[in-house]
């Protein structure tokens, strides 16, 4: 009897001291048909998720070129940074959604041959929301990435503003039109090859399917009440070779008198600074989730 007892007393301090802390459900998966294959994401969801009747808000969280729906959670510790964030209260509770995003940049490829974009858009946002406790209202709904996942945080939030409240793009990978001309050629094909087309040169690469997925290009097409829709953090390492074209995106919102965050802190196109930057990113889209 007392060793049952025991038992019960270990079952039910684990239990507790799981809920004083956010939960990480690692490798859940979405058939797409879309797709047609799996896809895995990493879900983060707050201490009081499993005890509360409350709904929540959200945040799509991007991974970087190489790395997986896990990455943020292995190298960037971003569920321990944001619990202790929740705890202190310098962002919201909110549910973090990290989904593996290959290399694709979050975009559909020029071949057609995988529709991440409509993948996100179509099918992982209504999973999400149909399987988890969330407010499925644009207003509760962020987006933010590093890197490729920068990128792609930048351009959902400029392709689809009626879903998203706030973007946070850190090291976002932005390239002006010269450099993509100019960009080396195993470097582009490794790169682009498959979503803008392989083996291009110079002034050839600046194609339909580049235009439409350039930061820079649509910003110059848009006015400044559609831009200014959507609330933009931009946060890049002033030793990042990525600078150049988040400085380009700084001054192209400016031009337009787009409202916007910018931040070049000191830092490089690594693990340390994007640590020391998610949570004043993810305080921001918090912001946007407050009534005013």
């Amino acid at each position: 009897m007392k060793k049952i007892q025991l038992l019960l007393l270990f079952v039910f301090s684990f239990v507790i001291g799981s809920f004083a802390q956010g939960f990480v459900k690692e490798k859940q998966v979405i058939k797409s048909t879309i797709l047609n294959k799996e896809v895995h994401y990493s879900i983060f969801l707050p201490s009081d998720y499993y005890t509360s009747e409350r709904a929540y808000p959200v945040t799509y969280l991007l991974h970087g070129y190489g790395d997986a729906d896990d990455g943020w959670i292995q190298f960037g510790e971003v569920n321990r940074l944001a619990d202790d964030a929740i705890k202190a209260g310098k962002i919201p509770p909110m549910i973090i959604v990290t989904p593996d995003g290959f290399t694709s940049f979050y975009i559909n490829t020029a071949d057609g041959k995988l529709n991440y974009e409509d993948f996100f858009i179509k099918e992982l946002i209504p999973h999400i929301e149909k399987t988890y406790k969330v407010k499925a209202e644009r207003k509760y709904r962020g987006i933010a990435g590093l890197s490729m996942g920068g990128y792609g945080a930048l351009m959902y939030a400029l392709k689809y503003p009626n879903l998203f409240a706030a973007s946070a793009p850190l090291s976002a990978a932005v390239w002006t039109d010269n450099d993509i001309i100019n960009l080396d050629e195993n470097m582009f094909n490794g790169l682009f090859g498959n979503s803008m087309g392989k083996n291009l040169k110079g002034k050839d690469r600046l194609t339909p399917a580049w235009l439409s997925n350039s930061p820079l290009a649509i910003i110059e097409k848009k006015t400044k009440e559609e831009l200014s829709s959507i609330k933009y953090w931009i946060d890049c390492g002033d030793d990042d070779f990525l600078t150049i074209g988040n400085a380009q995106l700084h001054i192209a919102l400016t031009t337009k008198n787009v409202p916007h965050e910018f931040r070049m802190r000191d830092g490089a196109h690594n693990w340390t600074y994007w640590r020391t930057g998610i949570i004043d990113a993810l305080a921001f889209i918090g912001d946007s989730f407050h009534q005013k």
